[in-house]
């Protein structure tokens, strides 16, 4: 169990940490932004799972963002059921330590199954409260919790395409305040710690697969100005 005192000593040098790779990233990023319509709503929660703690995206504010990440990994050794199988047992085994932590709040410690709940402690104030409400053997889903920077959705997956492992990261979200708004579509400070994270997410798990990255990062937003969901 990571201790919340011991990340949020951590936030000085996990802000530090994004802006530096941000200024000296040699990876290539490929970054496409669109307008975005109906289709880029998430699929509805589950009834067995949903309940009044779940913040959804009816409860954000501002447009949805529906966000996906891709990387490739050539000649990779592990197969997607085994890297997903990896960070279901530990999340954290995934993700830059030093930008977010996984902390378990409700489930067996070493597996992910459905209801499962976790905080991840990012640089800052932004804890994001998530409950488990997909789990198939290559993915699983998150579905955000009341206090979370954002309203919405976050999938995170594993395929074998082209003889090349290809890892994802897809979500749909609104800002979970009108604070968080200001951060994130104004200000634009948590929008790019959040594709920090998840880029260097993406990353590490291309390496812990065993492969070399192929074709760098790519990463499509598209954006719905008035999702009118409910």
């Amino acid at each position: 169990m990571v201790s919340r005192t011991r990340v949020v000593l951590r936030w000085p040098l996990g802000l530090l940490l994004v802006i530096w790779r941000y200024l000296w990233r040699t990876t290539p990023i490929h970054r496409v932004e669109e307008p975005g319509d109906r289709s880029d709503l998430p699929a509805p929660l589950p009834p067995e799972l949903s309940d009044d703690g779940l913040q959804t995206p009816a409860d954000g504010v501002g447009p949805l963002l529906h966000r996906h990440y891709a990387v490739d990994a050539a000649g990779a050794t592990r197969g997607p059921e085994d890297l997903v199988g990896g960070l279901c047992s530990e999340p954290n085994w995934g993700t830059p330590g030093d930008v977010a932590v996984f902390v378990k709040t409700r489930g067996e410690s070493g597996a992910m199954s459905l209801g499962d709940e976790y905080v991840v402690r990012m640089p800052g104030p932004w804890d994001g409260p998530v409950r488990v409400i997909a789990r198939t053997p290559t993915s699983f889903r998150f579905a955000t919790m009341r206090g979370h920077l954002e309203a919405g959705q976050i999938e995170f997956r594993a395929s074998t395409v082209d003889d090349a492992l290809r890892f994802e990261i897809e979500s749909w979200a609104r800002s979970g305040d009108r604070l968080s708004h200001v951060l994130y579509n104004r200000l634009l400070l948590a929008k790019e710690i959040q594709l920090n994270l998840w880029m260097e997410t993406c990353l590490q798990v291309a390496a812990r697969s065993g492969g070399r990255l192929r074709g760098g990062v790519r990463v499509r937003t598209r954006r719905l100005a008035n999702p009118q969901v409910g």
